[in-house]
């Protein structure tokens, strides 16, 4: 057997996967997976924005066609009650969610989730009003709450500490992969059957992963935790014994780990979520886009925001393998993320220095998208930094509902000042990330299980 300093990097952190050497290619598989999760996730979450033009014509939405597209007060306040629904939905979804997937595990847990979520989507097509779309959104978001969850768990279960946000990364990617479809599906079944069916096209996608998900043996074949993890675990023995085998909430809310968790997720989903649900109304109010016609734009986002999914993901591995310590890997990745987000401040100013072309505008956000996106990678790293497995998806839920109730605060902002006060909206946007991320370290000044108590629960993690 190797020596322990052999098997492990930056006191404790080993980046050899868990399982067996034979398995190890595994957990690409389940990567994969919860990629096709993301990417369903996110299509059936971004319907409501893509058929947003289409709601114009619906009567119940309240759309003023003697008005001008910039005065829509009825339809504007509609739009956006239907959309923070969702996001009180999702964000209440995330604390049951979280706690549930830790004590039914991740494969039971991701099962319900996507069911349930499936279900609700599929539902859109049947409403009649208002209250209509605000009922099957909040079922959506209460079901969705449970992909993140059970996604971050899975990875802190099969990945070791350095390819983590890797992982994450690419997985997280989906949400960007589901930009390369939903637009040109989405256009096509509603020009052949009506904005009704988008709804019922992208909930059946999820029915079709459920039926994957439950034939893939992941169970049997995953293998035993990381050094890092067997540490978080001793960590928390005593809070364990307590609770009686589980790790009591209360011992997790004693961390400022899950606050800090929290409060960086608080502070920039809306942000994200205000690119994913506003985007196609930006392009059509801006510029005069139709669906159709934006659709090259909405792709370069999220093409541009998958690259800085996966670099940004990447980026705190490399640092770590170039002798970084996990807390420097992952603040620095974050911190140059932050960075990037600022230019997003100028968009206002491209429609009037550009009034008949998108592009500029487009790539703007294109680049304070990717960055979010390298940014969330390290972020939903950092709760496999902090707590073992067995809590990951309960602080990543509480996380999530921080998210949510942010993403609703600022989504309440975006309704009222984005047509007219677009400087308020992007210079938040801007400056969110650099905001969190101060927060962050004040909380949490060093990230990880910096000294090794047990060995790694699987020997062969000791083999370099």
């Amino acid at each position: 057997m190797a020596t322990k300093s052999n098997a492990l990097s930056d006191a404790g952190f080993t980046s050899n996967a868990p399982g067996a050497s034979a398995n190890s290619n595994i957990r690409w598989v389940v990567c994969g997976l919860l990629f096709l999760a993301t990417t369903i996730n996110y299509m059936d979450r971004n319907v409501f924005g893509y058929v947003e033009p289409l709601l114009h014509d619906v009567a119940f939405m309240g759309w003023d066609h003697a008005a001008d597209k910039f005065h829509q007060p009825l339809f504007d306040n509609n739009f956006g009650n239907v959309i923070i629904f969702f996001q009180i939905a999702y964000g209440v979804g995330f604390l049951i969610a979280g706690r549930m997937i830790d004590k039914l595990g991740t494969k039971t847990g991701y099962a319900i989730a996507i069911l349930i979520w499936g279900i609700a989507s599929m539902s859109h097509s049947l409403v009649t009003s208002v209250a209509g779309f605000c009922i099957a959104r909040v079922f959506l978001g209460l079901g969705e709450s449970g992909n993140f969850p059970a996604a971050i768990k899975a990875v802190s279960e099969w990945f070791p500490t350095k390819e983590r946000a890797k992982a994450v990364g690419l997985f997280n990617s989906g949400s960007n992969a589901s930009a390369l479809i939903a637009p040109a599906l989405v256009a096509f079944v509603t020009a052949k059957w009506g904005w009704q069916s988008a709804f019922l096209t992208t909930g059946s996608m999820g029915m079709i992963w459920l039926v994957l998900w439950l034939l893939f043996p992941y169970n049997k074949l995953r293998g035993a935790s990381t050094q890092t993890q067997a540490n978080l675990e001793a960590d928390f023995e005593s809070a364990k014994q307590h609770g009686g085998g589980a790790i009591p909430l209360s011992a997790l809310l004693r961390r400022p780990g899950l606050y800090a968790f929290a409060i960086g997720k608080g502070l920039t989903d809306g942000v994200w979520w205000f690119y994913l649900f506003y985007l196609p109304q930006f392009l059509n109010r801006n510029y005069g886009l139709s669906l159709k016609e934006a659709y090259w734009y909405i792709v370069t986002v999220y093409v541009v925001s998958s690259v800085g999914s996966i670099f940004g993901g990447s980026l705190s591995g490399v640092l770590m393998a170039q002798g970084r310590s996990v807390n420097s890997g992952r603040k620095t990745a974050m911190l140059i993320m932050a960075l990037c987000v600022l230019p997003v401040v100028f968009v206002p100013q491209m429609s009037h220095m550009f009034p008949a072309n998108a592009w500029p505008a487009t790539l703007l956000i294109a680049l304070a998208a990717a960055a979010h996106q390298g940014w969330s990678a390290n972020l939903f790293s950092t709760p496999a930094d902090m707590f073992p497995s067995t809590a990951v998806s309960t602080v990543v839920g509480v996380g999530g509902a921080a998210g949510a109730v942010g993403g609703a605060c600022f989504t309440w902002i975006v309704k009222k000042n984005l047509s007219l006060h677009q400087l308020l909206v992007f210079s938040m946007a801007a400056g969110a990330y650099l905001v969190a991320l101060a927060l962050f370290h004040l909380l949490v000044p060093r990230l990880g299980a910096s000294h090794p108590t047990h060995p790694p629960t699987n020997p062969e993690l000791e083999a370099a």
